[in-house]
C-alpha cells in the first residue's frame, strides 16, 4: 500500500506540473481536494466495502498530495520580500504533516481504539472541504508573477509604437514616446516599491550573483529536451533520485521492522520508532533556515556533496547495531529529508 503510493506521488508530479502551467493552481488545488476526499472516505468505509478500499484509499490521498503542495510554491511571489520565509513555511508544513497521523495514533492508543479510523477520516473531511473553499473564493486563478516577470514585463512593452509613422511633427512625437517611455518607468518603480523590493538593476545583480555561485548555471540551456535526457547532468541526478527516494521511503515504512532485525529486540526498536515519529516533524521545522543560507550561499556541486556525504553516513549508520548509532542516524536523517527534497526541486 505504502509502494504504491511513494510511487503515485512522485509519477503524478509530471501531470500536476502540466496542469498547473495550462490551468493555473486553482484547478489543481480543486483537484487535488477532491482526490483527498475521495481518499478520506474510502478510508472511512473501507471495513464496510465489498473490496479492499485501503489501497485506493491511499492511493488517492497520495494522488491529492502533489495537486495541492506543488501548485501553492506560486504563493512565495504574493509578498517577494518574504519570499524565503513563504517557501519556509511551506516545506516546514510539508514535513510536519506527518505529526496529524503520529497524535491520531497517540489517540487511538489513549481511547483504546475507541477513536477508530471512521471517525478519524470523517473528521479528517474538514481538511479537504477547507482547501476546496479558499481555492474558490480566496485563491488566484493564476499563478503570482515574481518581481523580475513583472518588471520585464511592462519593460518590453516598446516605447515606439507604429502608430507612431502617422505624425508628421516629430517634436510631438518625441513627446509621446517622453510620455510612455515616463510612464513605463513609474509603473517599474511602483511595482518594486509596492511590493517591497529592492530596485530592479540591483535585484538583477544579486540574481546574477546566485547564478554565478551556483557553477552550473546554463549548462543545458538551449538544448532540446531529448538532448538534456542524455547527458550526465539529468543521468546522474535521476539515478541519485531513484536511490535516495527508495533509501527514504523505505526507512519511512520499515524503521520498526529494520532496527527489531538490527537489535532482536522489539522494544528497542519501537523506542526509536517513537523517537522517529517525534523527530521527523520536528527536524523538519529546524532545518528549514539552514536549507536556506546554504542554498542560497554554496555552490551546487557543494551542495550536492553534502547530499551524497550526508546520504552515506546515514547508510553506515543504519547497520550498526548500537544504540547511539540508531539513534544519531534517525536525526541525520530527518535532517537531511527536507535538505534533500528542496535542493534535488
Amino acid at each position: 500500500m505504502f509502494t504504491i503510493a511513494a510511487v503515485s506521488t512522485n509519477v503524478v508530479a509530471l501531470p500536476v506540473g502540466t496542469i498547473l502551467d495550462r490551468f493555473g493552481p486553482r484547478v489543481c488545488g480543486i483537484i487535488g481536494a477532491f482526490s483527498i476526499t475521495i481518499g478520506s472516505l474510502l478510508f472511512a468505509f473501507a471495513s464496510e466495502l465489498p473490496v479492499d478500499g485501503y489501497i485506493p484509499g491511499y492511493f488517492f490521498m497520495a494522488l491529492g498530495g502533489p495537486f495541492i503542495f506543488i501548485s501553492s510554491f506560486q504563493l512565495s511571489n504574493t509578498f517577494p520580500q518574504y519570499s524565503g520565509l513563504i517557501l519556509a513555511l511551506l516545506t516546514g508544513a510539508f514535513d510536519t504533516s506527518s505529526a496529524i497521523f503520529l497524535i491520531y495514533r497517540l489517540i487511538y492508543q489513549g481511547t483504546d481504539g475507541g477513536f477508530a479510523l471512521k471517525k478519524f477520516f470523517l473528521v479528517y473531511l474538514i481538511v479537504p472541504a477547507f482547501i476546496l473553499a479558499v481555492q474558490i473564493l480566496i485563491m488566484p486563478a493564476v499563478s503570482y508573477k515574481t518581481v523580475g516577470e513583472l518588471v520585464n514585463q511592462v519593460e518590453e512593452e516598446s516605447v515606439v509604437h507604429d502608430s507612431d509613422d502617422e505624425i508628421e511633427d516629430q517634436a510631438a512625437v518625441k513627446r509621446v514616446q517622453d510620455a510612455r517611455r515616463a510612464h513605463r518607468d513609474s509603473i517599474v518603480s511602483e511595482i518594486t516599491e509596492l511590493l517591497g523590493t529592492q530596485d530592479g538593476q540591483k535585484q538583477a545583480k544579486e540574481e546574477e550573483k546566485k547564478k554565478a555561485k551556483s557553477g552550473v548555471w546554463g549548462a543545458l540551456h538551449g538544448r532540446t529536451a531529448a538532448q538534456q535526457v542524455k547527458t550526465p547532468w539529468f543521468i546522474l541526478i535521476m539515478l541519485f533520485t531513484v536511490l535516495q527516494m527508495t533509501r527514504i521511503n523505505y526507512f519511512v515504512a520499515t524503521i520498526r521492522s529494520q532496527y527489531t532485525y538490527l537489535f532482536h529486540d522489539l522494544g528497542k526498536a519501537v523506542e526509536i520508532n517513537n523517537f522517529f515519529d517525534v523527530a521527523l516533524p520536528v527536524g523538519g521545522v529546524i532545518s528549514v533556515p539552514f536549507i536556506g543560507l546554504l542554498l542560497d550561499n554554496t555552490s551546487t556541486t557543494f551542495t550536492l556533496s553534502v547530499l551524497v556525504t550526508v546520504a552515506t553516513a546515514i547508510g553506515i549508520l543504519g547497520v550498526i547495531p548500537e544504540t547511539w548509532a540508531a539513534y544519531l542516524g534517525v536525526i541525520l536523517f530527518v535532517l537531511y529529508r527536507p535538505l534533500y527534497y528542496t535542493a534535488v526541486s
